[in-house]
């Protein structure tokens, strides 16, 4: 397994391994004081974001251009964490406590990025148990840092996400774009980004294949095909995709067609694809890690995406209203990007157990139990990335062993019994208002 291990490593490039190596030189400690920093840094990064990134901007913050009501700023305001102290006299514009939430998260991320460090490449918790030892933990410390570096984007991107989720109810693409892309520009360095699962050769990557190996067919046209289709989907699914059917289908063709190219950024997405697609071509040849690297993070986005995009359709569908905003669907899509198909369900499945904690905790602070699904996304995915051993190597993947393609049937199955529970629900409550 050592030699497997250094043989993924090899591919790596030059300069990213001695990076990676010159990293783990350092003294623990000073790795752990500079990860400070950095959450610091990013906990700065996500208050920007939330406040700049929204729908409504708004002046709060000492990065953003003050709001003509309230006093000069001060260079003081702009050191990260003592600076929401001094801002407080802007709570008469932007109400009382408002500092509050910011300074809060600057410290979270700056106990909680070391924290994660620590737990993915010192403890080896996300390991398979027989593999928690000493020896291999020195041996699987490079590529664990490697998982830790993409995640720390990941967590960056996902906490702002949910803020803006919170105030706004929706999840801006700006962050999740980026966000997606970054994940499949990374992917193609290893398919050790995506986190081990058990089996009798020991850990081995999550793959968009796992359990049972790799089908050489993956290899061949069945997987640039696969890949194309996805990536145009989701260039697709970010553009305008509204449909218009009274006037016949020919006549909805083009207006569909129409309604593309009046969209202010049609021009940037056309360019997003084209890139995207000599990308897959270029990682096609190349074949390999690089090949299966990039091919498992883009059917992550697919699963991830296409999971939240067919609940969404269901229930708006048995609703008759929106029931999933599409920022959702962005958001899973870049989940399953960073961490996998298998993961990116898993957190799917998961995030009713993290709504039920959420939904509490903020009713008690806001009284107000109606939050957006973003949060749980992102809470779900965090808390299947922690205990992986557990939910994705053992629950899942075991699972997936006995079932197959099953699992595809079920959840179609599931999803149409969704529909008709809310189909009902829907037509209860307006006989019950009709009769009121």
């Amino acid at each position: 397994m050592a030699g497997s291990l250094s043989l993924v490593i090899g591919f790596y490039p030059t300069r990213l391994v001695r990076l990676i190596n010159s990293w783990i030189l350092l003294p623990i400690e000073g790795r752990v004081c500079l990860l400070a920093l950095l959450g610091v840094l990013l906990g700065v990064f996500c208050n920007f974001a939330i406040y700049k990134f929204a729908w409504t901007p708004r002046p709060i913050g000492p990065w953003l251009k003050p709001s003509p009501d309230v006093p000069a700023r001060r260079v003081s305001d702009r050191i990260p964490i003592i600076g929401w102290l001094g801002l407080r006299r802007e709570r008469q514009v932007h109400g009382n406590g408002f500092w509050v939430r910011s300074m809060l998260i600057e410290i979270a991320m700056a106990i909680g990025i070391p924290m994660y460090y620590w737990y993915i490449t010192q403890t080896g918790a996300v390991l398979p148990i027989g593999f928690r030892n000493a020896a291999f933990l020195v041996i699987a410390e490079p590529y664990m840092t490697t998982v830790f570096a993409s995640h720390v984007v990941l967590i960056t991107i996902m906490v702002a996400a949910t803020f803006i989720d919170f105030d706004e109810k929706t999840i801006p693409d700006i962050l999740t774009i980026p966000g997606t892309i970054f994940a499949l520009a990374f992917s193609w360095l290893s398919i050790w980004v995506f986190l081990p699962w058990d089996s009798p050769n020991g850990p081995e990557p999550i793959t968009f294949a796992t359990p049972g190996g790799i089908d050489p067919a993956w290899l061949g046209p069945q997987g640039w095909w696969t890949a194309i289709g996805i990536w145009s989907m989701w260039c697709f699914a970010l553009a305008n995709r509204r449909v218009i059917l009274r006037r016949g289908l020919a006549k909805a063709v083009v207006y569909f067609c129409a309604s593309l190219v009046r969209n202010y950024n049609w021009k940037l997405l056309l360019a997003i694809w084209i890139s995207g697609a000599i990308a897959i071509r270029v990682l096609y040849s190349f074949n390999g890690i690089p090949w299966i690297g990039f091919l498992s993070a883009l059917v992550g986005l697919g699963v991830g995406g296409g999971v939240v995009w067919t609940i969404r359709i269901v229930g708006s569908l048995a609703m008759r209203r929106e029931a999933l905003g599409f920022g959702d669907v962005t958001l899973m899509a870049m989940v399953g990007a960073f961490i996998g198909w298998q993961g990116s369900v898993m957190a799917f499945f998961v995030s009713p157990i993290a709504a039920i904690v959420i939904v509490l905790i903020y009713a008690i602070l806001t009284r107000n139990a109606e939050i957006p699904f973003g949060p749980y996304l992102c809470a779900g995915t965090m808390l299947t990335i922690i205990w992986w051993d557990d939910l994705v190597s053992g629950w899942f993947v075991g699972n997936f062993a006995v079932l197959g393609q099953f699992i595809l049937w079920l959840f179609l199955a599931l999803a149409g019994m969704m529909g008709v529970m809310l189909f009902c629900y829907r037509v209860a409550i307006e006989w019950y208002q009709g009769n009121e």
